[in-house]
């Protein structure tokens, strides 16, 4: 409402009338109408209520006023609200200011409802400029799209990069003068790294060969260097040597090692392991490195691990980043955030905000606990259609084999000494409340229990398990691969199987392990490969053999298919033939089914599909507790 000329003369007046008040009658002035009169008087335009207020207060004093000659028409007429003609029109707009997203609007109660759907939105109560300010995002400005705002030319070329091409629709891409044939949906992922520009996770099902596209990426762009690959120690070798089997110039490849940095050389493709990161760091964020690859990227599952904090450092500045995993989250979402933001922060907003979407979170007496699974549908979509590529064997190479499965019942030799300590356990379980006490902090006393069960089960199966192996080498005349778990159990192995079997656990050498893969590879005598599940578990190529047998089960089921796909590989001819050699009515068998059934939370996120929320160790309490 306009304050007009006269209005604001008689505010003033009785502004200054009032400043040396001490009478609260009608002949005098009251004092506590002084910063209200000379709020008024000083503002252009007065609201509905202060026009009302203005009104009443110059009525009061009509008889002062008209004594210093103000007209009467103050006193009888209304005060009418008009729209004041210089104030200036504010239109629904948004842009976009270094990292942040600017957003004006006239106000309105919808559109601000919607404003604050927007991740990570905050008011800004600048004088002068008070505006919405939201982190850059693609949900933020497809919330801004719909709700008809006007984006600035940045939003709209940020908008058009984030769309993604569906890879059924997508042209395979040509790679001149690599050194190996590309399978079509190989192709195809190389032109998903290209469309992305160089920041994708390449989450192909094990065995699809996620190394050969990421270096494909890298030879149809040989103005990229120098290019840092980091990757687990036992994979260091046979990252060197793919690179000289597929790259058309065989470029400069160091491999660094030890904990004291010493001056990088090369100037083309430098290759680190996660182990010793840390002290490198310095080293490599001198180098000005154009590509990261990321092998095994699930390796940064953990916030607060020191190589995933290290990792974060030495991406920062890196133009272009490559994550490969088949398993992007191994057992439930939050494990999926690191790989996600250290491709493309814009996708999720902050931490806090994909942790209350997508992981079940929970308030406990103990604080939040986000290791649970939520909207995992939209999960998997949104993945799919910005930043990752997922392609599953069935859906690809209908030439590769199935795997069939089969589960061989060893008798324990320790019956007595087995349910002896099984019944312990029981009882401990129920003393402690069982479900409830194993999802607290005392967790680590029931897992030692478990593993206490586990390997009486294994001592128990172990003779029966030999037998088994030394029939199948004898009656198959093929070649077999071996997975356990504790160093004891690879010991046993391998002395009884020592002319005829290499082994790769975690105290192997990384020379040791590469000798130890290519003698299983190539060598006709050499009939069995042991390995430890977390040693050989990922990244070697075992397709001389077309079976697996599992003597020591994990608690992942991601690690357990992993390890299935060393021989499940490109390149294998024959179906794959997998043995679970597991002690009958123990422990191992319970472990067995609930990995079964939590298999279809990290298929539903990554594939697709409806879950509950499974805790592995409390599924195993509870079946113990009906005991």
């Amino acid at each position: 409402m306009v304050a007009t000329e006269k209005l604001q003369e008689a505010m003033k007046y009785l502004a200054a009338a009032c400043d040396g008040a001490t009478t609260k009658d009608q002949s005098g002035f009251c004092k506590t109408d002084v910063s209200f009169g000379h709020s008024l008087a000083k503002q252009p335009y007065w609201t509905p209520r202060q026009a009302q207020a203005a009104q009443k207060m110059l009525i009061k004093y009509r008889k002062q006023l008209e004594a210093a000659g103000f007209g009467v028409e103050l006193f009888e007429k209304n005060i009418e609200p008009q729209k004041p003609s210089s104030r200036p029109k504010i239109e629904k707009t948004a842009s976009l200011v270094e990292d942040r997203i600017v957003i004006r609007f006239p106000f309105d109660q919808d559109t601000l409802r919607t404003v604050k759907t927007i991740p990570g939105r905050r008011f800004q109560n600048t004088p002068g400029d008070k505006h919405w300010e939201a982190p850059l995002s693609k949900d933020a400005v497809d919330i801004l799209m719909e709700a008809g705002f006007k984006l600035d030319d940045k939003l709209k070329a940020f908008q058009a990069e984030k769309t993604v091409t569906p890879v059924q629709e997508m042209q395979e891409i040509e790679v001149p003068g690599l050194k190996r044939e590309l399978y079509p949906f190989q192709k195809k992922g190389v032109a998903f790294i290209e469309q992305k520009k160089g920041r994708a996770l390449i989450a192909d099902e094990m065995g699809l060969g996620k190394t050969i596209q990421a270096l494909a990426w890298i030879q149809l762009h040989p103005e990229r260097r120098p290019v840092l690959i980091v990757c687990p120690a036992h994979l260091k070798l046979n990252w060197a040597r793919e690179i000289n089997m597929t790259l058309e110039e065989t470029p400069d490849v160091e491999i660094l090692s030890g904990i004291t940095p010493y001056p990088i050389r090369s100037k083309d493709i430098v290759i680190i392991n996660y182990d010793i990161l840390k002290d490198w760091v310095d080293t490599l964020k001198q180098v000005g490195f154009k590509v990261l690859i990321v092998d095994e990227a699930h390796y940064i599952k953990n916030s607060k691990a020191q190589r995933t904090r290290v990792l974060r450092q030495i991406s920062k500045g890196i133009p272009h980043v490559i994550a490969l995993t088949g398993t992007p989250i191994i057992n439930r979402p939050i494990e999926g955030f690191n790989i996600i933001q250290l491709i493309d922060r814009t996708l999720f907003p902050n931490f806090w905000y994909y942790a209350q979407k997508y992981c079940g979170a929970k308030r406990t007496p103990f604080g939040w606990d986000l290791n649970g699974v939520s909207n995992e549908t939209e999960l998997h979509e949104k993945l799919t259609k910005s930043v990752m590529i997922r392609r599953k064997k069935a859906d690809i190479l209908t030439d590769l084999p199935d795997k069939v499965y089969s589960y061989i019942p060893l008798e324990l030799s320790n019956q007595e000494e087995y349910r002896m300590a099984e019944a312990n356990f029981i009882r401990f379980l129920k003393q402690n409340k069982g479900k409830e006490a194993a999802q607290k902090a005392s967790n680590a006393e029931h897992l030692v229990r478990t593993e206490a069960l586990k390997q009486l089960a294994v001592k128990g199966k172990l003779p029966q398990a030999i037998a088994w192996i030394r029939d199948f080498l004898d009656q198959n005349g093929q070649k077999l691969v071996v997975f356990a778990v504790h160093k004891e159990t690879i010991n046993q192995l391998m002395k009884v199987f020592k002319d005829v079997a290499v082994k790769v656990d975690g105290s192997t050498p990384a020379q040791q392990r590469d000798a130890a893969v290519q003698a299983f590879q190539n060598d006709p005598t050499i009939r069995l490969f042991v390995g430890n599940i977390q040693a050989a578990g990922t990244g070697l190529t075992l397709t001389a053999a077309s079976a697996v047998a599992f003597l020591e089960l994990p608690w992942s089921p991601a690690i357990l298919q992993q390890a299935e796909d060393r021989c499940h590989r490109i390149g294998q001819k024959e179906s794959v033939n997998i043995y679970y050699l597991l002690a009958d009515t123990s422990i191992e068998l319970d472990i067995a089914r609930l990995l079964d059934q939590k298999k279809i939370i990290t298929n539903a996120i990554i594939d697709g599909g409806s879950v509950e929320d499974i805790n592995l160790i409390s599924e195993l309490m509870e079946v113990y507790l009906q005991k």
